[in-house]
């Protein structure tokens, strides 16, 4: 979707419609986790295993959580209070179905045909409604089309943000920002108390349940409000971003070498870690944006790259699949990484074309047929008095165009 910041009247003077350096972000944090998935997690998984970035793309896997940040932040910037929440509804089934149906259907040849695959289809179907993450019993674990697991959060976050956002609109910066961190603190003891005191499938289940990343989605709700009340970050976006990689470090080489308890407290902090990070980086290229510098985040090939984005996300895991079952791994050297790169532009090719003649063309479709009776009407003062002639009530149901997108 468009990615436009509220109106004029409700909007902070000098602010920009459009926020192209945010669309780019999106793909480097799919990219992330295709690479994750490429890479696996040790051992005979993945696609092929490459030293040269390997174990530290493990962290990719986690790239959900930037998008998750970025999903309140960017839904937030966009806000529009006199939009009915039915209009917002109608508009985020118009952004996320019709691309992940298709891709589901791709899944669903290459998983349970190519790869012989017995459909438990209960699972299945919760996962075409995106509601598998909210039960633990699944089969497997992550059904249909694996990654829209995380369209299953996002879906609870959107049921809650009309609410939410109106309210947020109320409270002051400061108290947004101390209940983002009680929410982030919560996380870490949270995912404490789950490795330590439930079974290892039960953890796995609660710590993916939507739930647990409201905060993070809160995080992005925070920064915009602030940003928009006029609060500037001076901090470069590159320093979180050069972060992630200090962190992934840390993480999967420094602290396992240090000591078995310092591993597993750095992993109890991985999201509070990720989230800070994320919110950073895209606090910093608002900022530099709206200042007028947007860097090459602005470049029309990286915002195509982030509008094909989603549709990066839903395919990559199918193509892979499918890579491993007509040609098998390709290794675990870093010739791996060329691997890499030539089923990535596969993935972008395709992307392409869903994005271009399914997931564009029906989210316009939907965002131009909103139900009448939740579309906005304005109706400007009564100017009778002197003796104008009033004017009939003003559409505002369907916002400007604007070349950005919504997360």
């Amino acid at each position: 979707m468009e990615l436009a910041v509220e109106d004029t009247e409700t909007r902070r003077p000098g602010l920009p419609r459009t926020l192209l350096t945010l669309t780019s972000l999106r793909f480097f944090a799919a990219f992330a986790v295709f690479a994750h998935h490429f890479t696996g997690t040790g051992g005979r998984t993945g696609t092929g295993r490459a030293p040269l970035v390997f174990p530290e793309s493990q962290l990719g896997g986690n790239g959900v959580t930037f998008f998750f940040v970025l999903s309140g932040f960017v839904l937030t910037w966009a806000f529009r209070p006199q939009e009915h929440p039915m209009s917002f509804y109608w508009r985020r089934v118009g952004r996320i179905w019709p691309a992940h149906l298709a891709a589901t259907l791709f899944a669903v040849a290459v998983i349970y045909y190519v790869g012989s695959s017995v459909p438990d289809w209960p699972s299945f179907f919760s996962s075409v409604f995106l509601v598998q993450g909210w039960f633990e019993d699944v089969d497997p674990t992550l059904p249909g089309n694996g990654v829209t697991w995380t369209l299953s959060v996002e879906v609870l976050f959107y049921a809650l943000f009309p609410f939410v956002a109106r309210l947020a609109e109320r409270v002051r910066t400061s108290v947004l920002a101390w209940t983002t961190v009680a929410g982030l603190a919560a996380m870490y003891a949270f995912t404490w108390w789950a490795r330590t005191s439930l079974d290892s499938s039960t953890a796995a289940w609660t710590l993916r349940h939507p739930v647990f990343y409201l905060p993070e989605f809160l995080a992005g709700v925070t920064l915009a409000i602030a940003v928009r009340r006029g609060f500037r970050f001076a901090l470069h976006p590159v320093v979180p971003a050069v972060g992630f990689a200090v962190f992934a470090y840390v993480l999967y080489v420094a602290a396992p070498r240090a000591s078995e308890g310092l591993a597993t407290q750095v992993g109890y902090l991985l999201h509070p870690i990720l989230t800070v990070l994320s919110g950073l980086v895209i606090a910093g290229c608002t900022v530099r944006e709206i200042q007028g510098r947007p860097g090459i985040l602005a470049q029309p090939v990286l915002v195509a790259l982030g509008a094909w984005s989603y549709s990066f996300f839903l395919l990559h895991q199918p193509v892979r699949r499918l890579h491993l079952h007509e040609w098998g791994r390709v290794g675990n050297d870093n010739n791996a990484l060329l691997g890499m790169l030539g089923l990535a532009l596969v993935v972008i090719a395709l992307s392409w074309a869903l994005y271009t003649f399914l997931e564009h063309p029906a989210e316009r479709w939907m965002r131009s047929h909103v139900p009448q009776r939740w579309r906005e009407r304005r109706h400007p003062p009564d100017t009778s008095s002197t003796g104008a002639s009033r004017q009939p009530a003003v559409d505002r149901s369907q916002p400007e165009r604007a070349t950005g997108r919504e997360s």
